[in-house]
């Protein structure tokens, strides 16, 4: 077989084989393929464009009082809430008041049985009148020791010098000096005698609890026969508010908003209580130090509230309204139309490339760098529609109450309209 021929038949082969023939197919339908998506794009580019059409929405600027408030929750407090204990141990004898019961200043509020405080009185009288008898006892050898020194002095002198011995002189006046010390010692102990029978006659005297303060009792925590125990602590008996109408509203603000909390800003509150009553406070101090619970920071600020119908009570949580700011006759803007931005169109203009066409990319909001975000609490803009078309303004806003924002300088009148909103029709 010559070589033209051995070609002639690998060709041949390689022709008829199944490998040849799959990669055919796949040409086959890839240039098919390729023959739709060209159609396809010609008829897309050869496809009328509709503009886009937007549907706006504007809100006017208008001048108006603007009001800048901050919110806080808190209890309600008494102005001087005072805890009545008992400094002795023992067993409740009697309880005289009970809850909501007005007492005066010195009103016995409970009594204590007196049994053992009255014989530690009676013990320490008997050791004091003791101490005092020893006193006599030790006098009266103090005033024997001086006339036994007195007789012997004499006697020497009498003698001369010869009789008695100076031994005996000096063993006169050493006598004299002990009785001396046994009598200031005796007077120590009618001394501490003394403090004794005072301090059991005050513990007698407390246990009768009186009550400290003119107010309303709150709280009753003992019972007739119960034992009270006073060690370290002493145990509380009764809760006393001295005046209920005058209150106190303890609240939390947040450190975002207690730079602008300060003392004599009016503030309204609600109470589950009353839903539909709205009462009046002022703010008379905000606490310097921080509270933290669960990682948030708080500080504590204290509202004055008039009580004189006694309908607020103690322990009520409050939601209080804090008037920070307040702005009169300012031009104001709605805080939505700070807040819009148009979508900006595709480079290529409204007809586009085909690939954009074919594969429209969505609207994006314009960037923002980081100089613009950190501006954009005063430096902002707004926009209005001009000649069919939204247009930006650029402002420098003041307070705001989170609906409306005051405008202290920019190119808007009021009545100017302005977009809040953009839908595709």
């Amino acid at each position: 077989m010559s070589d033209t021929d051995r070609d002639t038949d690998v060709a041949a082969f390689l022709a008829s084989s199944p490998s040849a023939d799959g990669r055919r197919r796949r040409r086959r339908y890839l240039w098919g393929a390729l023959a739709v998506i060209v159609v396809a794009g010609l008829g897309i580019w050869a496809a009328p464009v509709r503009p886009d059409r937007k549907q706006v929405t504007t809100e006017e600027a208008r001048r108006g009082n603007l009001v800048v408030t901050v919110t806080a929750t808190g209890n309600l407090e008494p102005t001087n809430q005072v805890e009545v204990g008992v400094e002795v141990s023992g067993t409740i004898a009697s309880v005289e008041v009970d809850y909501n019961d007005r007492v005066e200043r010195d009103q016995v509020l409970a009594r204590l049985d007196p049994t053992k405080f009255k014989t530690q009185v009676l013990r320490s009288r008997a050791a004091l009148q003791s101490a005092k008898a020893r006193i006599l006892q030790a006098q009266a050898t103090v005033d024997e020791r001086r006339a036994q020194l007195g007789r012997l002095t004499r006697l020497r002198e009498a003698s001369k010098g010869t009789d008695p011995s100076q031994l005996d002189i000096d063993a006169a006046d050493a006598a004299l000096k002990r009785a001396l010390a046994d009598r200031a010692s005796a007077k120590a102990d009618v001394a501490e005698a003394n403090a004794n029978l005072e301090s059991s006659e005050i513990d007698l005297a407390k246990t009768v609890i009186h009550s400290p303060v003119d107010g309303i009792v709150l709280v009753r925590a003992v019972e007739p026969g119960q034992t009270v125990a006073a060690s370290l602590q002493t145990p509380v008996l009764f809760v006393l508010a001295e005046d209920l109408t005058k209150m106190e509203l303890h609240v939390s603000v947040d450190e975002a908003d207690v730079g602008r909390v300060r003392p004599g800003q009016k503030a309204t509150f609600m109470v589950d209580a009353y839903p539909d009553r709205t009462f009046s406070a002022e703010i008379t101090d905000v606490h310097f130090g921080a509270q933290e619970v669960e990682g948030v920071i708080t500080y504590e600020a204290v509202l004055n509230v008039d009580n004189e119908d006694l309908s607020l009570r103690p322990g009520m949580t409050a939601t209080a309204t804090i008037v920070v700011e307040e702005v009169k006759d300012a031009l104001l803007i709605p805080n939505a139309a700070l807040r819009f931005s148009p979508p900006l169109r595709d480079e290529a203009g409204p007809s586009g490339s085909l690939l954009g066409r074919l594969f429209p990319r969505p609207s994006r909001s314009p960037p923002k760098n980081r100089r613009e975000l950190g501006s954009m609490k005063k430096q902002q803009q707004v926009w209005i529609v001009s000649d069919g078309k939204p247009v930006a303004v650029p402002i420098t806003t003041g307070a705001t109450d989170g609906i409306m924002t005051e405008l202290v300088q920019g190119n808007v009148e009021p009545g100017t309209p302005l977009i809040v909103e953009m839908t595709a029709e």
